[in-house]
């Protein structure tokens, strides 16, 4: 896919790269909180099967840390086979581990775009994989994002007062976060270390739109141990309804 020609989508044409190599602090685990088990499998690996099933993702790209490298290469290395998952060493920073994965696919001419994808992220639906690659692939710039729920306030913990915050134009980020290569290329080659929550701030950045697709909410992010309770649910949900 050439950026002349963003509208068709051919089969293999997406590089997924999933930041892996943090560790999850908020988790309470020892060992990284990606390694806990969901229906059996541990968390990256629904995350990454979810991504190879498409037709459109033609490498699926896992940026590690250096201590979590053996476990991946022993312990994972049928699952890694399996999935035909290329391991590269992150950082650590988000943005490092993504930079490392860009490298890895950035001189592949059949890659047009790149889906930059949370690894804690197991629950993503192939129906709003589909939307978010069509997305991006007639705007250069898509990312999954779902509307914030309930009734946002402005205010100080315990202070006096609050402000009711009009959320009918906000949204909660999901991933994946897909971008023409070119794209999210030249916006890594401006980032310069600037602090920045995902990767379509550092788009945005350059004046570049994100077109938001709406995701179903079950997309869950898997950031405390309770939430493998609730991923659990929702993998059964999701299995019943298939």
């Amino acid at each position: 896919m050439h950026d002349s020609d963003q509208t068709s989508l051919e089969p293999g044409c997406i590089a997924a790269i999933l930041p892996a190599a943090g560790s999850g602090q908020r988790f309470g685990a020892v060992t990284n909180k990606l390694f806990a088990k969901l229906a059996g499998q541990p968390l990256w690996y629904h995350a990454a099967a979810r991504l190879a099933a498409s037709d459109l993702v033609g490498r699926v790209v896992l940026a590690i840390s250096e201590t979590d490298e053996p476990v991946f290469q022993s312990r994972y290395a049928p699952l890694i086979e399996q999935l035909g998952i290329e391991l590269v060493r992150g950082g650590i920073e988000r943005t490092d581990s993504v930079q490392a994965g860009l490298d890895r696919v950035a001189s592949d001419s059949g890659i047009g775009l790149v889906a930059i994808h949370d690894a804690a992220r197991p629950l993503v639906r192939p129906a709003d994989l589909a939307a978010v690659f069509a997305a991006a692939g007639q705007t250069g710039a898509a990312m999954l994002a779902t509307p914030v729920p309930g009734t946002l306030k402005r205010g100080r913990l315990e202070g006096r007062g609050c402000l009711t915050v009009d959320r009918r134009e906000l949204w909660l980020a999901l991933t994946p976060q897909v971008f023409r290569v070119g794209l999210l290329k030249q916006a890594y080659g401006k980032h310069n270390g600037r602090p920045a929550t995902d990767d379509a701030q550092l788009v945005e950045r350059m004046g570049h739109d994100v077109t938001i697709v709406q995701g179903s909410a079950d997309n869950l992010k898997v950031t405390y141990p309770d939430d493998l309770h609730v991923a659990e649910a929702i993998l059964a949900m999701q299995a019943h309804h298939a």
